[in-house]
């Protein structure tokens, strides 16, 4: 997504693109598997995106391909302490505000792209493309060769990877990262619940990780999207049991505030790490997205610190491409590496802050926890302030992310 997201940012300024997949097929048949799910079946992975993330994909014109397939805005959250008594609620019309983002499938988010990008005859899309070597630069330049794994090779003055957390192509071309390992699972599925979720996402604090509920686009308001983590042992376990018994233990964990719960997907496991660069950029090289960071999903900015990468990278580019400066150079990438670097840091920080927090403790301190948590549901200008921060309507953005402002 932040990828294809970022080739339909830079495509109008007229460089020549390529986009390398590593799966086969055209951009036209790439495009029709992804709209070729039935349309009772919803795609395992979703993302929470932020107004900001939609108004850069209504700056690259894709958000209508978005809607023109399906997507749920939520218009309040509900977090509650399943360890103690603490409880807070986020509302969009304490804001003014129509909702507070939207639940958007992965596959649908991606399909929107690539479909924007067929106007494009500056992008050339490369399937079945797998790096496998990044040449030093060249003396006195940022251009290196990339060697593909059918022995092809190509000449590139500027390379931008954005392909996931666990990005090959990262490794390849020597970027460090520091990480480690949640100790956490993320169990995801889709779900069916007796009650309606209310446009609302729902999270509860477990004492093995965060259960959330995600509402997806569905009238009656009865389906969503879980993302429970947990240790991986209890995950395995979760994942051995039949049917039945999911159901039941997953509703038991929502403490049943939707109602029995019925799984009707099948249920997948992803490993939870925490990853950042050390550097985002080096001579003709830079890293967006999850190549440049993953956090937890307990709050669901990963894909909008990706996306706002796009928007400051694209900006930044697009500045240097009209001053005739050279894109792939130290100089025009630190201008990115400065901007977005600190404030993904400060993101990351704040989540595993946040992380902590929510681990088992002694009597007298889970009782602190909660009386923290009511204490903060009862301070509506500070949760405004920090939802709206989290919204991606405050705070100094990219401009391709920044909401116009609409006169009286």
């Amino acid at each position: 997504m932040v990828g294809a997201a970022l080739a339909l940012a830079l495509a109008p300024s007229g460089v020549k693109l390529r986009l390398l997949e590593r799966l086969p097929g055209s951009l036209h048949q790439r495009l029709t598997a992804l709209d070729s799910q039935p349309p009772a079946e919803f795609d395992t992975r979703v993302s929470a995106l932020s107004c900001a993330s939609q108004t850069l994909l209504e700056h690259l014109g894709a958000w209508s391909g978005v809607e023109a397939r399906r997507l749920a805005p939520y218009r309040g959250m509900q977090v509650w302490d399943g360890m103690g008594q603490g409880e807070v609620s986020f509302s969009a019309d304490a804001l003014h505000e129509s909702c507070l983002g939207y639940i958007v499938e992965n596959r649908v988010i991606l399909a929107a792209l690539l479909e924007r990008l067929l106007a494009f005859e500056n992008v050339r899309f490369e399937p079945g493309a797998e790096l496998q070597g990044i040449s030093a630069p060249e003396t006195g330049s940022s251009r290196r060769v990339l060697t593909l794994k059918d022995g092809r090779q190509l000449t590139s003055p500027l390379t931008l990877i954005a392909e996931g957390g666990d990005s090959p192509s990262r490794q390849l071309a020597g970027f460090a990262t520091t990480q480690w390992d949640y100790g956490h699972h993320a169990l995801v599925t889709t779900v069916e619940t007796e009650k309606s979720h209310a446009w609302q996402c729902w999270q509860r604090f477990t004492e093995t990780g965060p259960l959330a509920f995600l509402p997806l686009a569905e009238t009656a308001g009865h389906t969503a999207s879980i993302v429970w983590s947990t240790s991986p042992a209890h995950a395995q376990e979760l994942m051995a049991l039949e049917t039945a018994e999911f159901n039941q233990a997953l509703t038991r964990a929502f403490d049943g505030r939707l109602g029995q719960v019925s799984c009707v997907a099948p249920r997948q496991t992803l490993a939870l790490r925490q990853r950042h660069a050390q550097h985002y950029i080096l001579p003709g090289l830079a890293l967006l997205g999850d190549a440049a960071h993953t956090i937890h999903p307990l709050a669901g900015q990963g894909v909008n610190l990706g996306f706002l990468d796009v928007a400051a990278l694209a900006e930044i580019l697009i500045q240097a491409h009209q001053r005739g400066e050279v894109l792939g150079s130290t100089r025009v990438l630190r201008r990115y590496e400065r901007q977005r670097r600190s404030d993904n840091l400060t993101m990351s920080a704040s989540m595993e802050a946040f992380r902590r927090l929510f681990v088992p403790l002694p009597a007298p301190l889970g009782l602190l926890r909660s009386a923290g948590m009511n204490c903060f549901n009862r301070l509506p200008a500070l949760k405004n302030h920090l939802v709206l921060r989290a919204m991606g309507l405050s705070g100094d953005l990219p401009s391709l992310a920044r909401r116009p402002l609409v006169r009286d």
